[in-house]
């Protein structure tokens, strides 16, 4: 997988030397005489630049720290094969899958009063889940497409029913942390410049006014929230003990020991893991590079789904590099972060400005959900700022 300065998905090369020194990537055959190039132990700029590679571009200056070694590289000990790798990857998913899953009816006994432990297993659920869904997505070609998609719809149903009860508490959260942050001794000044002719009396009416429908917005979001949150909460205890779930469990407990291949020889091979780990990453480069400049109007909603859509990317990218190599890239740590709180805010944001057009609301109340509203939206604006500081591959960036 070719990167603007490095590359994290591994491709066998035929001529590595014998006597690879300790901080160069471990080697591993997938053929005669081909072996593993990682490039997770040095920076791009000390090998010759790739420009064979679909989407591969030239670094603007980028020399950066020598990367660790790659932690995995002893657990390719034989073929970078479907049946090497990606098999007891999905094997290892599926076991995690139903651990969790015996830990949650654990916890979930009325009995038992560990909702903190609920709430873990629940996580750990939707984490095998989303891998499994994930794997199944970018190697379909190397498994059985009809059970992988299947399957890989389900494990979507299931993930996203399990997510919601979550979302909605975050949310809620978020939401009333940010309104005492905003209610405050003093109103958050504007950004740019203030106006001439505005005075301090203005200010203390704004204070005022917000101090006023803090409170009221606090009660109306916590209502709104918590009712949502109830209602995922059901909707969840009903799909987990429906006829559709048991049906899940029990395709992935037979996953956990059988993994439908490809029939074909050639799904077999290394290239099958490799090239649609390769084409995962293009498409997350090339969706990064399509992102608006940093310069954009913190307001234009219709942006959010170009980043929605690069957070699934990099996720799916991030699977692919994990069934190959056997770890995520850490090198993406951050960017995935900031993605993420930016999914965060976006969705606050939505629900704030969803509250106050809630009808016959005071407008202290709407004053104070609309100061809300727009304090999320800068936050959106800010988890930009925040990936494209912390994106390793400046060059796939778009600039201003």
């Amino acid at each position: 997988m070719r990167r603007p300065d490095q590359q994290t998905t591994t491709r066998p090369t035929p001529d590595a030397a014998p006597g690879t020194p300790p901080d160069a990537p471990p080697t591993d055959a997938t053929g005669p005489g081909a072996q593993r190039l990682a490039d997770a132990t040095g920076p791009r700029a000390q090998r010759p630049t790739d420009t064979t590679g679909p989407g591969a571009r030239q670094p603007a200056g980028t020399t950066g720290a020598a990367r660790p070694p790659d932690p995995a590289g002893s657990r390719f000990a034989g073929d970078l094969t479907t049946e090497a790798v990606l098999a007891p990857y999905l094997r290892g998913q599926a076991a995690d899958f139903l651990r969790s899953l015996r830990l949650h009816h654990e916890h979930s006994a009325p009995a038992d009063s560990g909702g903190h432990d609920a709430a873990a297993a629940t996580r750990a659920l939707r984490r095998s889940a989303r891998r499994i869904s994930g794997a199944l997505h970018t190697f379909r070609a190397a498994l059985d497409p009809l059970w992988a998609d299947q399957l890989r719809a389900e494990l979507a149903w299931l993930s996203g029913i399990l997510a919601r009860e979550h979302a909605y508490a975050g949310r809620l959260t978020r939401l009333v942390e940010a309104l005492h942050q905003l209610s405050g001794p003093a109103l958050p000044a504007a950004r740019g410049v203030r106006a001439a002719g505005e005075s301090a009396t203005s200010d203390a009416q704004g204070r005022a006014a917000l101090g006023v429908g803090a409170a009221r917005a606090g009660a109306l979001l916590e209502r709104r929230l918590t009712l949502a949150r109830t209602r995922s909460h059901s909707a969840a205890l009903q799909a987990l003990g429906s006829s559709r779930f048991h049906a899940v469990a029990d395709a992935v407990a037979l996953l956990a020991s059988d993994v439908p291949l490809a029939p074909a020889p050639a799904g077999r091979t290394a290239e099958a893991l490799l090239e649609p780990a390769e084409r995962a990453e293009q498409r997350l480069l090339t969706a990064v590079a399509a992102l608006p400049p940093g310069d954009t109007e913190p307001y234009n909603e219709a942006q959010d789904a170009a980043w929605h859509q690069t957070r699934l990317l990099l996720r799916l990218h991030r699977y692919a590099h994990e069934v190959v190599l056997g770890a995520t890239d850490p090198a993406l740590t951050g960017a995935g972060h900031a993605l993420d709180l930016h999914r965060d805010a976006v969705e606050a944001a939505g629900a704030a400005a969803a509250a106050a057009r809630t009808p016959r609301i005071a407008p202290a109340t709407a004053y104070a959900l609309g100061v809300l509203h727009a304090d999320q939206r800068h936050e959106v604006e800010a988890a930009r700022a925040v990936f494209r500081e912390t994106w390793p591959y400046a060059a796939a960036l778009s600039t201003p």
